[in-house]
């Protein structure tokens, strides 16, 4: 049974802890997933503009009898709505397609800004010849403006809680410096091939909730990750998964975590968390710690994003 764990995030407001990632699940799925996943039990749906599903996401959310006032909507500001003045048009295009007013948490998807003077509904709406995107230098070098605004959303009531995501330690850290509402979240890749330690230690330490997204691997290592010896042994010792093991080392690290599936079967099972004895959890670390670490999501946007 899912331990229904939850954190508290700075605001003293309490996330779940283990919700439903929706990148990658294809209009079509996507609905009959955020319904079951609700069915089972999950209070903790991961959306994003970029998606391109949250019209179905919210239809699914509508349509289920638990009321909305009990399940966690997250989504994401797009690269292409940095600019302060596009920043309130972004959540409005989300909050129509979700069918909602409002977000219980709206996060900056990527320290990364696209540029788009008209405030096109675009994912890339300026392409150099090369095919990347035409950048806004200005924003991506210092994103305080966009985060102003995201703060003026807050006073809108049309979000509650903002934060960030596939943010370094070294680019929250000067936000926080100079934010007026401090980021209570970051969203970044976390499983057993990507640990991030330095920056779990740096968020704790700055009570920055961290999220994991992909915690048990890309589309390509999510095999090889359920196979590593040490989360094998680890999971025949406690009678589970070795999805579970991962997703349940993440939550005793002091992780959120998104697992994504469309598959009801694993989308069940993904919710069944456990609680780890405490040197299973410390020889996740050790052995995490020791392979060699891999990033699953890089884009190549012409702009240098993480410091490793």
């Amino acid at each position: 049974m899912a331990l229904q764990r939850s954190f508290k995030l700075s605001t003293g407001a309490r996330i779940p802890a283990l919700g439903l990632g929706t990148w990658k699940a294809a209009v079509g799925k996507v609905g009959a997933a955020v319904s079951h996943a609700l069915k089972v039990g999950y209070r903790h749906i991961d959306c994003a503009f970029a998606y391109t599903n949250e019209h179905e996401v919210g239809e699914a959310i509508r349509s289920n009898k638990v009321d909305r006032k009990d399940i966690w909507i997250t989504s994401k500001l797009w690269n292409s709505f940095h600019h302060p003045t596009h920043v309130e048009r972004a959540v409005d295009f989300t909050l129509k397609d979700l069918g909602t007013d409002y977000l219980d948490l709206y996060l900056i998807h990527w320290p990364v800004a696209f540029s788009n003077p008209e405030g096109k509904r675009d994912k890339m709406p300026l392409t150099k010849p090369d095919g990347l995107p035409v950048l806004d230098d200005g924003l991506t070098q210092d994103v305080l403006p966009t985060w102003e605004a995201m703060e003026k959303l807050v006073a809108s009531g049309k979000v509650r809680h903002i934060g960030l995501s596939n943010f370094t330690a070294r680019r929250a850290a000067d936000l926080v410096k100079r934010a007026k509402i401090q980021p209570e979240v970051n969203q970044v890749e976390l499983n057993y091939h990507l640990p991030q330690i330095d920056l779990v230690n740096w968020s704790k330490e700055n009570k920055l909730l961290l999220e994991a997204y992909s915690p048990l691997g890309g589309n390509t290592t999510v095999d090889e990750m359920l196979k590593e010896p040490v989360v094998l042994e680890i999971a025949v010792k406690n009678n589970t998964t070795p999805a579970q093991v991962l997703i349940s080392w993440q939550i005793q690290r002091g992780n959120v975590v998104l697992p994504k599936s469309v598959t009801p079967e694993r989308i069940e099972s993904n919710f069944h968390d456990i609680q780890l004895p405490k040197e299973d959890v410390h020889e996740l670390e050790i052995q995490a710690a020791s392979v060699r670490q891999r990033r699953t999501v890089s884009p190549n946007w012409g702009v240098r994003i993480f410091d490793d």
